[in-house]
């Protein structure tokens, strides 16, 4: 069996190069096409554009590998059935669990790999891919700052209000902030800007006008200085602009325990985002129990039935996994349930494929 078992994980990890390096080839073909006549009008030099595509190429494994780990295992599953291999080996005794040995074998591999590409490789990359098409593609050299006023909503039923922020300064500007006593606002406290003391870890409003409101009356007053302790931090505020495909896994997490304390809302979209970096690699592990018991008998129409039966299954799972990761972004459905919901119907389908392969 060892001997068996490295023969067909090498045919398995041929294959999933092969494949793999095809997708890519494919992909950045595709952007190419799209994006070459930007290109020229900058006259960027082949060694920019080259790294560009060498930055793409993280992210496109991670979203081609399920489709390449699907036809890695129809192929080589289909080509020892279609040479009469197959039928040899399972007359000799060995078990669709046993011939699966070697195809899951080269999913947990790819699946760590992916893992990995996808909690810290792939987000780097993005970063590096979003800078250059800011300045090049999109006629934009510096990113946008968040425009409009932002609301934050702080523990003790307080809500601020800023019009502008600059974080290179640590500093806002237009400063409300907002009390409330049930439904009733208590004190609103209106400043021209507010600066971080990262020596105290508080804000600093500037000339911060204050109104108290009790029963009919109100009581106005004005501080030159006036320090507030607030949950959010620079560093929430510097992350706003800062795209979840940015971010590793740990920071990510990290970005959205800030905005949670800070008291930001619509964080479905990130947290979804957060839970697809952990179960999307997996998704090239879990269709590998679709491909091989699929392949392990002979059809009719050999290699284009294969290739057909494997763009059709692994594009429905893409098609799938988008269109509910919509629900998750929506709230419409719990974000970690949106992530992993593909995964969970694809592993549910393997294993009844699995469950009536003949052995």
């Amino acid at each position: 069996m060892k001997i068996l078992n490295r023969y067909i994980f090498g045919q398995f990890a041929k294959a999933f190069l092969f494949t793999s390096a095809a997708f890519v080839f494919l992909f950045i073909l595709i952007s190419m096409v799209e994006k070459l006549d930007k290109f020229m009008d900058r006259n960027l030099s082949f060694m920019v554009i080259a790294r560009y595509y060498a930055l793409s190429m993280p992210s496109t494994l991670l979203i081609t590998s399920p489709v390449s780990a699907l036809l890695s295992s129809i192929l080589v599953a289909g080509r020892l059935s279609a040479s009469s291999e197959l039928p040899a080996i399972r007359s000799a005794g060995v078990s669709m669990r046993q011939l699966l040995t070697p195809f899951l074998a080269g999913g947990v591999l790819i699946c760590g790999i992916n893992l990995v590409n996808a909690c810290w490789i792939a987000p780097e990359a993005f970063t590096g891919m979003n800078a250059f098409e800011q300045h090049y593609v999109n006629d934009n050299s510096e990113l946008t700052q968040k425009k409009g006023t932002l609301h934050i909503l702080e523990s003790g039923n307080r809500i601020v209000s800023l019009g502008a922020f600059d974080v290179s300064r640590l500093n806002a500007s237009a400063v409300s902030l907002e009390e409330f006593n049930g439904s009733h606002l208590s004190i609103r406290t209106d400043a021209e800007s507010m600066r971080y003391d990262a020596a105290t870890g508080q804000w600093i409003m500037n000339n911060a006008s204050t109104r108290l409101f009790r029963d009919k009356s109100e009581q106005y007053s004005v501080a030159p200085l006036k320090p507030l302790t607030l949950n959010l931090t620079p560093h929430s505020l510097e992350e706003l602009n800062l795209q979840p495909d940015e971010m590793n896994v740990i920071r990510h997490y990290r970005y959205l325990a800030d905005k949670e304390n800070a008291g930001f809302s619509g964080l479905e979209r990130s947290m979804v985002k957060l839970h697809s970096k952990i179960a999307l690699p997996f998704a090239s592990l879990i269709i590998i129990l679709i491909g091989v018991p699929l392949s392990a008998k002979k059809k009719r129409g050999g290699l284009a039935s294969e290739i057909s039966i494997t763009l059709l299954i692994g594009f429905l799972f893409l098609g799938l996994q988008k269109t509910i990761a919509i629900a998750g972004y929506q709230g419409i459905m719990n974000p970690m349930l949106a992530a992993w919901l593909p995964n969970i119907l694809f592993l549910c389908i393997g294993y009844a494929i699995y469950k009536t392969a003949i052995d």
